[in-house]
């Protein structure tokens, strides 16, 4: 049966590289890539809000309000036991993070369980009321596709990371039926240096994605009602947007500090129970926090602004306007931290629904509070878009994205300018204090960042020293005489030899122009020992390509020998190896550009 589709899959790569141009098929395969990312991006959609409404509405018992402290925990404990019953320990994780490593570590090659395991994984966290959004697992689902289209047709990794890129874009397009986002979050995101012809593929993806998506919803997730902007509410857009990201600022510091809380719980369902009923108890003080949040921005855009408050325990004093705005303030923090708790507890999803949803309830604090004190006339909805726009830039450091995403799915694009400036003004706040965004700081931190700021540092951190180690060298013993292994030194390539200890350790170096220069014939006590010299330096296994390079040039050698962590020998790497992988990868990353 293997042989039949191994030789099936052959069959078809050989006819599409007889009749079809390179060019022509890569816009097919992004076309079909489009489809299913649309059938997968409904299919997640159309189970999260199954299970959400079964449970609001469908699910009848006189004190099932109650069980609404333990939904969240449920979702995500359904969650974990479904990763660790049906997806192998370690190779299921959430989030962008993983699919950037993929793209700069992997040769984008995506685990095939992701494109179903996001989508069941999501459902359950965000239908049982967890704090996070749909978007990243789509996305990741979405990418899993296209890197598996790329990889059943035997495609190269520029093209492979092109289809994952479609399948990404697609998932975006199909989730907020806004195919222009689509595109500018794939090269934005994903493919920040890009060339014109990889542009077709995506836009065919995104527009197909949407087209798929539209069979299943037809309804625009937000409704903007403006006449536009006006000049005097300039100077609060920017008040808004420095807000925004001195926030972002702010749940940067979170994630680290909530991630590590939940680190050091080592047992998976302690952190399940841990984090559930943390989550319990904030949504059940602040409901508003339940599932991704939509909701709550919707009624907002419709002005009704006690909505905030409806169904807490705090909802009788909703006539009271100041109230209404402490209580969504709070609800600002409590909804980034019960987003990173979800995320720690062991649920997935992701930051891009609760950064519009964090964006919105800001820019409606800041509208509706100079409203309250008589010192300006703000629309309170221009505000609530923009903040969500500004938000998403801030925190994602994607500006682009956010503008066009928040245009396309509120029909706001008369505040253009507003969202530009909010947007702008928030990335560069937050870009100040991190270089990184929530994404990407992960695989900076471990050199393992696809950046094209610094080309030379990226590739180098790319490679790994314990691929380039050479074991092919005669290994001596420091106590074997030189008579005796003789033979095998003249019939030897290298014109040096390591030495090392009975047990392994690595004591220095034997050159040939030594052993020649003495008459072993003449020494049959001569021994290895005798002979050897100190080398120049030594690296471990462990150590950066950086960091072996600086040696190299610091003692002037071609190469130095590589040790494991207790000092044993493994054998040696030279400039050579280090420059041919160099080179090799720095063709890889030029293609990942194209």
């Amino acid at each position: 049966m293997y042989i039949r589709l191994v030789n099936y899959i052959d069959s078809i790569n050989h006819y599409r590289k007889t009749k079809i141009s390179n060019r022509n098929f890569l816009v097919i395969a992004a076309l079909i890539v489009g489809i299913l990312a649309g059938l997968a991006a409904a299919l997640l959609k159309t189970l999260t809000h199954h299970i959400e409404d079964f449970l609001q509405t469908g699910f009848h018992w006189q004190y099932k309000y109650y069980l609404y402290f333990f939904f969240p925990f449920i979702g995500i404990l359904l969650s974990v036991m479904y990763v660790r019953r049906f997806i192998r320990k370690g190779k299921f994780e959430t989030g962008l993070t993983p699919l950037l490593y993929t793209i700069s570590k992997k040769s984008s090659k995506v685990e095939p369980h992701n494109i179903y395991s996001q989508i069941i994984t999501a459902a359950l966290t965000v239908g049982f009321g967890g704090s996070t959004g749909l978007e990243a697992p789509i996305v990741t689902s979405g990418g899993g596709i296209g890197s598996i289209v790329g990889r059943f047709l035997g495609l190269s990794y520029r093209e492979t990371t092109m289809l994952l890129a479609c399948g990404a874009a697609a998932g975006i397009s199909a989730a907020f039926n806004s195919p222009i986002a689509g595109i500018v979050f794939a090269i934005e995101i994903l493919l920040p240096e890009f060339t014109i012809p990889a542009f077709i593929p995506l836009l065919l993806a995104s527009a197909t994605a949407a087209v798929v998506a539209r069979f299943f919803f037809n309804e625009q997730l937000f409704f903007l009602v403006t006449e536009g902007w006006k000049m005097n509410a300039l100077v609060y857009y920017v008040l808004l947007a420095v807000l925004i990201g001195l926030f972002s600022i702010y749940f940067a510091k979170a994630n680290s500090v909530i991630k590590s809380f939940f680190y050091k719980i080592n047992h998976p369902y302690k952190r399940v129970v841990v984090g559930g009923l943390m989550l319990g108890i904030m949504v059940f003080l602040f409901p508003t926090l339940y599932g991704e949040g939509y909701i709550t921005i919707k009624n907002l855009l419709g002005g009704n602004y006690t909505n905030v408050m409806t169904n807490s325990i705090f909802s009788e004093y909703s006539n009271l306007p100041w109230l209404v705005i402490l209580f969504t303030a709070i609800t600002i923090f409590a909804k980034s931290c019960a987003t990173l708790i979800t995320l720690g507890a062991g649920g997935n999803g992701g930051i891009f629904a609760p950064s519009l949803v964090i964006g919105g309830l800001i820019g409606f604090v800041v509208a509706f509070s100079a409203n309250t004190l008589g010192i300006a006339n703000l629309n309170v909805a221009n505000f609530i878009v923009a903040g969500m726009a500004a938000s998403l830039s801030a925190i994602m450091h994607a500006p682009l994205t956010g503008i066009f995403l928040i245009a396309e799915i509120t029909g706001g694009y008369v505040l253009m300018v507003p969202l530009m400036i909010t947007s702008a003004i928030s990335y560069l706040i937050n870009r100040s204090a991190n270089k990184y965004s929530i994404y990407t700081k992960p695989l900076a931190e471990k050199g393992e960042l696809l950046s094209h700021e610094d080309k030379d540092t990226t590739v180098l951190n790319m490679m790994k020293l314990k691929y380039l180690v050479e074991r092919d060298y005669l290994v001596l013993n420091e106590d074997d005489l030189v008579s005796v292994r003789m033979p095998e030194i003249l019939l030897s390539k290298r014109n040096l030899f390591p030495v090392v200890s009975a047990d392994r350790s690595f004591k220095g170096l034997v050159f040939v122009e030594d052993v020649l220069k003495r008459n072993v014939a003449d020494e049959d006590n001569l021994s290895v020992n005798d002979l050897m010299q100190a080398a120049p330096d030594i690296v471990l296994v462990t150590d950066s390509l950086k960091k072996v390079l600086g040696k190299m040039e610091k003692e002037n050698a071609w190469l130095l020998p590589v040790l494991d962590e207790s000092g044993a020998y493994l054998g040696f790497v030279s400039k050579t190896a280090i420059f041919n992988k160099y080179r090799a990868l720095l063709s890889r990353q030029a293609d990942y550009m194209e």
